[in-house]
């Protein structure tokens, strides 16, 4: 039933990248457009090129058009990028390069990645008594600072050829992130599992020291320090034990993704980043799997429930992405899988029976 809001429009921009990311993203949109429909809300979908679809048509992984569009819009939905069609490319003109850009060019330096445990999937890679406990872990990464953007080099050092990649955070990087972990966690368990290698790396006691020092304006949470391999550990022995989980680029790329398994597959996993100035991006955590593209056979989950968290955090329209949540537990309580989910006794289904599925369960109110 409507929800009695005014009428207001809301410019997404879309941009469906390479692989599986136009399955999903499409599947996305229509869910989206449907909750339109039912809600009353105007939304104006603008779609651009990145990845390599943006290389084989403009020959840049991200086109001056498409950083243009997303500065504009209200919030970004994007889905893969890459494939080895690409891969013989010099790294400036490479897919992947597109999303380190978009993140520096665009600020958006926080990623949040939701961990948890849809109950008709609890049948995950862990053990019963492990799950029965609960996993809802919120991972906060700085997504803009680390080695991923520190210089690159490779030289030639005697007769040896050397390749060098440098790990790097200021201060304020490490602040800026530290704070948005604890309001995160104010809003949840009140909880931060600070993940480094303070043993090791100058810039994990910069970030371990920085922390504590930003912890102390939220006295209502709890701080702990975790090395990184001890948590990718305790992420599969004690799951049930994080809350807000704050990690460094390089850390938290690894770690959410060992983390998503814990969902049952990396398919249900979505994301937002964002920073200060400019629309938040969603996308979901999966890549662009060449292997399966075009074959009805992706996951179109973590797109749309990427998609709901959009309408929630971007849109403010928490009723709706509610809805589209509810909507895909109770379809995954009927039994609906997709391959990667796929379990005995249940009804496997595919991409595009996927959404429809979901839009079905909207339509019905």
């Amino acid at each position: 039933m409507p929800s009695g809001k005014p009428e207001k429009f809301y410019r997404i921009a879309v941009l469906p990248g390479d692989g599986i990311g136009p399955e999903v993203i499409q599947q996305a949109v229509k869910v989206v457009k449907t909750i339109g429909k039912v809600y009353g809300h105007r939304f104006d979908f603008a779609y651009g090129l990145i990845g390599g679809a943006a290389v084989d048509e403009t020959g840049s992984p991200l086109p001056e058009e498409t950083l243009k569009l997303c500065q504009k819009s209200d919030a970004i939905l994007l889905g893969a990028v890459g494939g080895p069609k690409w891969d013989g490319l010099p790294p400036e003109q490479r897919p992947e390069k597109a999303l380190l850009s978009i993140r520096k060019t665009l600020n958006l330096f926080a990623n949040l990645r939701p961990v948890k445990i849809y109950h008709p999937l609890a049948s995950c890679p862990l053990k019963d008594e492990i799950t029965r406990r609960g996993i809802d872990i919120m991972f906060v990464r700085q997504l803009t600072g680390g080695i991923y953007f520190g210089e690159k080099k490779t030289i030639t050092r005697g007769d040896q050829i050397v390749a060098r990649d440098v790990m790097e955070y200021s201060k304020k990087e490490i602040e800026d992130i530290a704070r948005i972990a604890f309001e995160t966690a104010l809003k949840r368990r009140k909880k931060v599992t600070s993940v480094d290698k303070a043993n090791v790396l100058e810039t994990s006691r910069l970030w371990r020291k920085t922390v504590e020092e930003v912890w102390k304006k939220y006295p209502q949470v709890t701080l702990e320090h975790m090395l990184v391999d001890n948590c990718a550990m305790q992420l599969i022995t004690r799951p049930y034990q994080f809350d807000v989980v704050l990690t460094g680029n390089m850390f938290g790329d690894i770690l959410s993704d060992e983390g998503s398994m814990l969902s049952g597959s990396i398919g249900m996993m979505p994301s937002v980043s964002f920073g200060s100035q400019h629309s938040a991006l969603y996308e979901p955590v999966h890549g662009s799997a060449p292997d399966i593209a075009g074959q009805n056979k992706a996951n179109p989950l973590a797109a749309i429930i990427s998609a709901a968290m959009m309408l929630k955090l971007s849109l403010h329209l928490k009723e709706e992405g509610d809805i589209i949540e509810d909507k895909i537990k109770k379809v995954l309580a009927e039994g609906y899988r997709t391959p990667d989910i796929m379990e005995p006794g249940k009804t496997q289904v595919g991409t595009q029976e996927m959404g429809q599925l979901i839009i079905n369960e909207i339509l019905k109110g």
